[in-house]
């Protein structure tokens, strides 16, 4: 194995800063799988390790961003303003209703857990098999179709509500609940 130590004044931290801030980090550079496997197994406790193939993937890693110059002719983008209360997608699981703003649709059992799924935080995408188990509690039969079916139903009644809120297919794993125009999304 080769190693290849680069040397960086400006990493070295000055006297001023607080010693509790220091941590050690080792580096090692090798194109070999294999052997970064085998390094991480024997360094595997000592300290934090950072495995790379080449130097430029390292300096990609800790370069530090590069900040625009500001101009004094361009503001600042303003923060997005929250969203007004009528705007909020709210999931009533007493009523199996959904609402925003003065609209509301009633939920079908099927579409108020799939709906409940999606909105779980952190938000994220859902493969078919997930929402099949929690969705129908159901192991055996995971038909993408049933899914697909339930997800178009519930497009619509979304769409109906008027809210930015919808379901995005994730091409390769399944749905996402996506918020096109930034709604709170909540659970009353």
């Amino acid at each position: 194995m080769g190693a290849v130590v680069e040397y960086d004044e400006s990493a070295v931290p000055d006297e001023s800063a607080p010693v509790e801030n220091l941590f050690p980090l080792l580096i090692a550079v090798t194109p070999s799988p294999a052997e970064r496997i085998r390094l991480a197994e024997l360094l595997d406790g000592v300290a934090p390790l950072l495995l790379v193939a080449d130097l430029d993937e390292l300096r990609k890693l800790i370069a530090a961003p590069k900040q625009p110059a500001a101009t004094p002719s361009t503001p600042a983008p303003a923060p997005a303003p929250p969203p007004a209360p009528d705007e909020v997608l709210l999931i009533d699981s007493v009523r199996s209703t959904a609402r925003c703003g003065d609209r509301e649709v009633g939920l079908t059992r099927l579409e108020h857990d799939l709906l409940t799924c999606l909105t779980t935080e952190p938000v994220r995408a859902w493969s078919y098999a997930e929402l099949h188990r929690s969705v129908w509690r159901d192991e055996g039969r995971q038909r993408k179709a049933d899914v697909q079916s339930l997800v178009k139903r519930l497009r619509r009644k979304l769409t109906k509500l008027g809210t930015g809120v919808t379901i995005d297919a994730v091409r390769g794993v399944g749905f996402r609940l996506t918020d096109h125009q930034r709604p709170r999304i909540g659970g009353a």
